[in-house]
């Protein structure tokens, strides 16, 4: 009976042991899983945001809209171009620019208004967005690949 209450305690103490060890497994391993499921949410997330912008982007960049912000800049239509050759000759006469019905421009240009400011905000119409995009998240500094420089860094 003796000889049999060492074993005991020993099997009973690896026992308790392994299961403690199985709980501890268990809880790292669902930790793990509600993180990845918060990663996966995040992830979703700024991909969303990034079609956003993309999409706000595509919108601003349509001929269209490039046209109504370049007319209400007072441009106009450069019309046929003319091409320099790489002999020297020209092809093509180049006439200038038309404005044809007159683009209404203020009376004074924002350099020449008095103190020289120029307006405080610049006004868009309803149906032009303007450039206004939504704030994107800031960037990491090591966000960018490692065989690319920044812009007004020399490579």
């Amino acid at each position: 009976m003796r000889g049999r209450t060492p074993f005991a305690v020993l099997v009973v103490a690896l026992l308790s042991a392994g299961l403690l060890g199985l709980l501890m497994l268990n809880t790292a391993l669902n930790e793990g899983s509600f993180t990845l499921s918060r990663l996966k949410k995040q992830t979703t997330d700024a991909t969303d945001q990034q079609q956003t912008l993309q999409q706000q982007i595509a919108e601003q960049s349509a001929p269209d809209a490039l046209e109504q912000r370049a007319r209400g800049l007072g441009m106009v239509p450069g019309g046929d171009p003319a091409f320099l050759n790489p002999d020297g000759s020209v092809t093509g006469k180049a006439k200038a620019a038309e404005d044809n019905p007159p683009v209404p421009r203020s009376s004074a240009e924002p350099w020449q208004r008095p103190g020289g400011a120029a307006s405080p905000a610049p006004t868009t119409s309803p149906g032009d967005p303007g450039i206004e995009l939504a704030p994107a998240p800031p960037a990491s500094p090591s966000a960018s690949p490692s065989g690319s420089a920044s812009p007004g860094t020399p490579r």
